[in-house]
């Protein structure tokens, strides 16, 4: 914990950024039947009854400094699919970075491996040596600010019957073109101070 709240608490460095990154999903629905109209004094409404029509996952990638993100969405959100969302960071994103340090949570799929899996050994260590990883400890997911942005994305652009991939790339695009050109960011407040003493508990306890 302590360790990524060290992160959020550096000064901004062009040459080493850094992002959380975190993914959910969302579930494809269409309509049965086509939605009432709205009127005055009156929304437009769905009937309850809908065909499901396919999960994609969304990958977020937020960097708070810059106040910039990105949202790749993808059919899985397996070892594969994550290490491609690291090379975007490395060669699209950050070109010129030295290093990009990464906070997320401790999945299976987030680590060294994943990048071996999907590139030639050669491709996959070059990724490596640009990244410095950073974890959030167990049910200490709310620590990652890329969850942040993923609730704000739920309620903006989510909260709605999405009827299949493209029109929810189209969606997501949208919205986080609005967002960045905004440059909206996340003011993180909370330190290793306070959670030596909020947190308390969770520390090991040591006998004099």
């Amino acid at each position: 914990m302590e360790e990524v709240l060290d992160v959020y608490h550096r000064p901004y460095a062009a040459s080493n950024p850094f992002v959380c990154v975190d993914e959910t999903s969302k579930q494809q629905v269409k309509e049965t039947r086509d939605p009432l109209p709205a009127y005055p004094g009156e929304p437009e409404r769905y009937d309850y009854e809908y065909e499901r029509n396919g999960v994609s996952n969304l990958f977020m990638m937020f960097a708070p400094l810059e106040g910039l993100r990105h949202v790749k969405v993808t059919d899985q959100r397996t070892k594969v699919d994550w290490a491609y969302c690291m090379k975007d960071l490395a060669t699209v994103h950050f070109p010129h970075a030295d290093k990009i340090t990464v906070v997320m949570d401790n999945l299976n799929t987030h680590g060294p491996a994943s990048l071996y899996e999907a590139f030639a050994p050669e491709e996959a260590h070059a990724l490596l040596t640009r990244f410095d990883f950073h974890y959030t400890p167990k049910h200490g997911s709310w620590l990652n600010m890329a969850e942040i942005e993923l609730s704000v994305l739920q309620r903006q652009c989510l909260d709605r019957r999405i009827p299949d991939q493209e029109t929810l790339r189209h969606a997501v695009e949208a919205w986080e073109t609005r967002r960045n050109t905004q440059a909206a960011q996340v003011h993180w407040r909370f330190t290793t101070s306070e959670a030596r003493i909020k947190l308390k508990r969770l520390y090991p306890s040591i006998n004099n």
